[in-house]
């Protein structure tokens, strides 16, 4: 089998700002064959023994719609569901990546914001870090999901599952839509606001800060963090860290972190998925799948600068398997 039929070509169009500006490590296969790759699947697990290099290596060189495409062509030619198929043939982590990589983008954010409210106890730190990331568009489109894979609304689970401030500013992010139009003279009083409702007083008062995060679009807050460093002398975060404790500090600190640098969020949380005792293989995954075709690149890029060491090397060190072959794959190269 020609391996070259995997690897991913790219056309370079000096004209074409989006090819130019995409920043995934996983881009749409140009050449692309869904009935093809349907055949090259079914062959790997057909017969005694599977051919996982042959799995990974064709799933991880495709777009999360490709992959789709290939689901539908596989179902009518065989009669079976390729995902089903799979998971008869997979095990272990490696299996649960492939699932999630053959699951649509906002159905795999439902189906793990799903399982961090019903299991037992709430996985604050899944709805933390999808609820802090996502645009407005891609919470729109997660709850849209939600309600049809699980028949519920999403909002009414949250609000089932958490309390206080920290349910109040999810339910604010979970609208996904943020305001637009705030002139210039809003900057400096969002500013005054933070700095009075934490530093500037004593004891604190949450109402602003759900307000102005939670609210404000993402290019007015850049502007908001920088006037009340000078007006503070220090970082939000700083007042973040000393006013508020728990989850709701989280969400707020995640939030600021997003709003600073979704790829830095991102490779803090890489970070902190592998370099502790033991692996957080769910945030691992989940990170590595959801941000794969959108901002991988940028992910690898502050990881290197921030840890002094490449994502790649890291995962290398972390994993093993199949499951690291996936995740190599998915990470793009070394840098």
């Amino acid at each position: 089998m020609n391996l070259l039929h995997f690897l991913p070509v790219y056309f370079v169009c000096v004209q074409s700002a989006t090819i130019m500006a995409y920043r995934g490590s996983v881009r749409p296969f140009v050449n692309f064959n869904p009935k093809h790759d349907a055949e090259i699947l079914h062959k790997a697990m057909k017969g005694i023994g599977t051919n996982e290099d042959t799995i990974l290596m064709l799933l991880t060189s495709r777009s999360n719609d490709q992959r789709q495409d290939i689901k539908a062509v596989y179902k009518k030619a065989h009669g079976k569901d390729l995902v089903s198929a799979l998971k008869s043939e997979l095990g272990g982590l490696f299996e649960s990546l492939i699932v999630a990589l053959m699951t649509p983008p906002a159905s795999y954010d439902a189906s793990q914001l799903h399982k961090a409210l019903k299991g037992i106890g709430t996985e604050d730190d899944v709805l933390i870090e999808i609820l802090a990331s996502r645009t407005g568009e891609q919470i729109r489109n997660i709850v849209k999901e939600y309600k049809k894979e699980y028949n519920g609304k999403l909002e009414k689970d949250i609000l089932g599952d958490t309390s206080g401030h920290y349910q109040r500013l999810l339910v604010i992010l979970l609208q996904g839509s943020r305001e637009d139009g705030l002139g210039v003279e809003n900057i400096d009083k969002d500013a005054k606001a933070l700095f009075d409702a934490g530093e500037g007083r004593f004891g604190t008062d949450e109402e602003p800060f759900i307000t102005i995060l939670g609210n404000r679009r993402v290019e007015h807050l850049r502007k908001v963090f920088d006037a009340y460093e000078k007006l503070s002398g220090s970082e939000l975060e700083d007042s973040i860290e000393g006013e508020t404790t728990g989850n709701f500090e989280n969400l707020l600190l995640a939030v600021v972190k997003c709003v600073r640098s979704v790829p830095e969020f991102f490779a803090e949380g890489l970070s902190k998925s592998m370099r502790r005792a033991g692996t957080d293989d769910s945030t691992l995954m989940r990170i590595m799948v959801s941000r794969s075709e959108i901002d991988m690149l940028d992910i690898r890029t502050s990881f290197k600068k921030r840890y002094g060491a490449s994502l790649y090397t890291t995962i290398q060190e972390d994993t093993d398997g199949d499951y690291q072959k996936a995740l190599l794959y998915l990470c793009g190269g070394n840098d």
